[in-house]
């Protein structure tokens, strides 16, 4: 064999490898964005598990607060209409958005109960006012975790080269559950 034919061979399996090491690159990258996609999806679903609880249990809430307070009606209707809006949100852009007005609505409800000293001290609506407190803080862990996921797949997707593979393959971007009320991200003034 001459030295033509071993350089030929050899050139032959550096391609030859070069191109395995391609495939494998490839694969492993799309594997990794189908990974991190459903951790995506994984957190929205543990997330919205603890929505569906706190929407289970807002109509309890409004109907003892009802009991109590009986001319606040525009008020328990706005919870109700926002948990609606809430539960039927299509993308989670719009599941944001109905959130953040269910929570804006459930505010104006625990600042009106402060009107009525009996429901205060009634202890059905202490329980369901700690499973509603209890709830919300799973569900700010749950939004935590769902963002980080979130992060990690959208950089994934978008960094160079595994960008490559997430267009050709249509990786959409996922959004982040944010604050869109703008008093919400200021920080509270503590007055003494």
């Amino acid at each position: 064999m001459g030295i033509g034919a071993i350089i030929g061979i050899a050139v032959a399996a550096v391609v030859v490898l070069a191109i395995v090491a391609v495939v494998l690159w490839w694969i492993g990258t799309y594997n990794k964005l189908i990974r991190l996609r459903n951790n995506v999806d994984e957190a929205y679903s543990t997330m919205d598990v603890y929505m569906k609880k706190r929407y289970d249990l807002i109509p309890n809430l409004v109907e003892t607060v009802k009991g109590f307070a009986k001319h606040e009606t525009e008020t328990l209707e706005k919870v109700m209409r926002a948990r609606y809006d809430s539960m039927n949100a299509g993308t989670i852009e719009d599941k944001n958005k109905a959130e953040n007005v269910l929570t804006g609505t459930l505010k104006t409800l625990f600042s009106i109960t402060e009107n009525y000293p009996d429901l205060k001290a009634n202890q059905n609506f202490m329980d369901l006012q700690g499973s509603l407190k209890n709830l919300e803080t799973e569900i700010s862990s749950a939004r935590k975790y769902y963002n980080g996921c979130v992060k990690v797949y959208n950089v994934a997707r978008e960094v160079f080269p595994s960008n490559i593979i997430a267009r050709h393959y249509r990786f959409e971007k996922s959004a982040l559950f944010e604050i869109e009320d703008k008093e919400e991200r200021k920080a509270p003034q503590v007055k003494f």
